[in-house]
This record gives structure tokens, C-alpha cells and sequence, in this order.
């Protein structure tokens, strides 16, 4: 647990303090992050924890599960007030890419990180297929769904990194290379958490984020925070998933809600204040959350 808030905590109050002073900072950061320094990290990280058939059966197992907790909550939700698709999405789809890694490496040993990666892939198609669609309150067409699931895969810094890893895996110096990359994949990821706390503090100094007394917000955040990550463990356990596969899976439902969210709201010019809101709070909510349920997953799952 001290690993992992030692990594997070420091990297996201010094960009959140910076954001608040240089707003537009983390727009000209994340750009070349995302384009080169993320799938640079994903491709050491991969390198490093070995390639296996996990990571194609954590993205065809993530889309499912999220799909299956939206049906949910359409369920729960029927005759109740309107809840908004930002919270709905929000509520399982996680920060997978930049807070999902360093929670698995601080809990799970380097063999996770291909089950990490494979998730963050097949949430991310969802997110920009199915995801854009319901934000910008459109119908689930085919052809919009393609280009969604085209637009994640080449957005997706995950999908770039595990190509690469795939193309040097087969050549005779991918072990040593994987020693080279490690520690700069690191500090990648510390990168990628300073940029994701100059977002939130830009949010907070534009007092685009409310308290918490929103009850669509309070359901939305135990969804994403508590009820996930349980649905995920529980369906491991049913279906007798390895318990590393469950550790894993589990884990990357406890991350905080992901900024795409927000940024597909931003697009689609709807819902923004709910979507900035649950990105905020979840992210500060889930450094208590997400290493409990590290230690919860440890104490329940052998």
C-alpha cells in the first residue's frame, strides 16, 4: 500500500498544484506523453512481465463485464430519476493506463502486468465506441461503433506499446532491452500521474466540480470505487478465473474513473460538469480505495 501512494500521491499534488496555476499546461504534456512516452512505458512494461494469452483474454473479458455492469445499471435505475450517461459510464470505466499499472505493480508481481495491459485495451475500444455513442446520445449503429472502436485502438497509447512489444519480443535482444526500458517505463508512468493531477487541479481552479452532495454523483462513485471492482472479483471466483487473473481484474475495476470520460463529454459539449466531477473526486477517493481493495484481494484470493 505504501508503494503505491508514494507513486501516486507526490505526482498528482504537484501537478494538481501546477494545474491550478498553469491550466493549459497539462493539454501541451499530454499530448507527446500519450503519442510516444506512454507506449514506450507499455511496451517495457510488457517486455519486462512477459507476453501470454492473458492480455487477449483481459480485453475481450473488459468490454463484457462493462457491458454487463451498464445493463445493471440500467436495471437498478428504471422508474428512479434520470441518471446522466457521463455517471453511468464513469461508473465502470476506469483509469486503467495511468493508475491501474502502478496499483498492479504495487500489489501483484510483474506477471500481472500483461493481464493490466490487455484490460486497459479492451476498456479503452469500449470507452471510444460504445462510450462515445451514449455521451454524445446517439443510437448504437454499427458503422458508428467501428469508427469508435478504430478512433480507441489508434488512440490507444496500450495498443501502440503492445505492438511494439509484440514486433521485439521475436528478436534476440528483447531481454535486454526490457532491462533497459524498465525504469524509464517507470518514470513514464509518474509523468502520466503528474499530468493527470495538472488536469484535476485545472478543474478545481475553473470550479467546475462540486461537493459530494449530488446523489447521482454518491452512486456513481461507490459504483466505480466499491461495487465494480466486487462484481469483477465475484465473477472471477464463479467462473474460476486464475487467482492472479482475478487479482488483476479486480484491481484495474478499483481505478478511479477515466479521464476520456470527461474528454468525450467535452466533444459531445454535454454532461461536462457531471463527468469533471466524478473524474475529480473518484481520483481522490481511490487513494484510500484502491489500495484497500489490494489488500482485500490479497487477504481473499489465493
Amino acid at each position: 500500500m505504501l508503494s503505491f501512494l508514494l507513486e501516486l500521491v507526490p505526482s498528482l499534488l504537484v501537478g494538481f498544484w501546477l494545474g491550478g496555476q498553469q491550466p493549459e499546461l497539462s493539454t501541451r504534456l499530454a499530448r507527446p506523453l500519450v503519442r510516444f512516452g506512454v507506449p514506450l512505458s507499455v511496451m517495457g512494461l510488457l517486455l519486462r512481465g512477459g507476453l501470454t494469452s492473458a492480455v487477449l483474454k483481459a480485453a475481450v473479458v473488459a468490454p463484457v463485464v462493462v457491458s454487463l455492469w451498464l445493463v445493471l445499471v440500467s436495471i437498478e435505475s428504471a422508474g428512479k430519476p434520470h441518471r446522466s450517461s457521463a455517471l453511468r459510464l464513469g461508473s465502470c470505466v476506469g483509469n486503467t493506463a495511468y493508475v491501474g499499472v502502478p496499483l498492479a505493480l504495487a500489489f501483484l508481481p510483474e506477471t500481472a502486468l500483461s493481464i493490466t495491459i490487455g484490460y486497459d485495451i479492451g476498456a479503452t475500444l469500449f470507452t471510444w465506441s460504445v462510450g462515445a455513442v451514449m455521451l454524445a446520445g446517439g443510437s448504437l449503429q454499427s458503422s458508428s461503433l467501428l469508427q469508435g472502436a478504430a478512433k480507441g485502438l489508434l488512440l490507444s497509447p496500450a495498443s501502440r506499446g503492445l505492438l511494439g512489444a509484440l514486433l521485439v519480443q521475436w528478436t534476440p535482444w528483447s531481454e535486454s532491452l526490457a532491462d533497459a526500458l524498465w525504469w524509464p517505463s517507470r518514470l513514464v508512468l509518474i509523468l502520466a500521474l503528474f499530468v493527470v493531477g495538472l488536469r484535476l487541479g485545472a478543474l478545481f481552479r475553473d470550479r467546475r466540480i462540486p461537493g459530494l452532495l449530488n446523489r447521482g454523483l454518491r452512486s456513481a462513485l461507490v459504483g466505480k470505487l466499491l461495487l465494480f471492482p466486487l462484481l469483477l472479483m465475484v465473477l472471477g471466483l464463479l467462473l474460476r478465473w486464475d487467482p492472479l487473473m482475478i487479482k488483476a481484474m479486480a484491481l484495474q475495476g478499483a481505478t478511479p474513473t477515466a479521464i476520456s470520460v470527461l474528454l468525450l463529454s467535452e466533444s459531445a459539449d454535454r454532461e461536462q460538469g457531471d463527468a469533471a466531477s466524478l473524474v475529480f473526486w473518484s481520483t481522490v477517493l481511490a487513494l484510500i480505495t484502491a489500495p484497500l481493495w489490494g489488500q482485500v484481494l490479497t487477504l481473499l484470493v489465493h
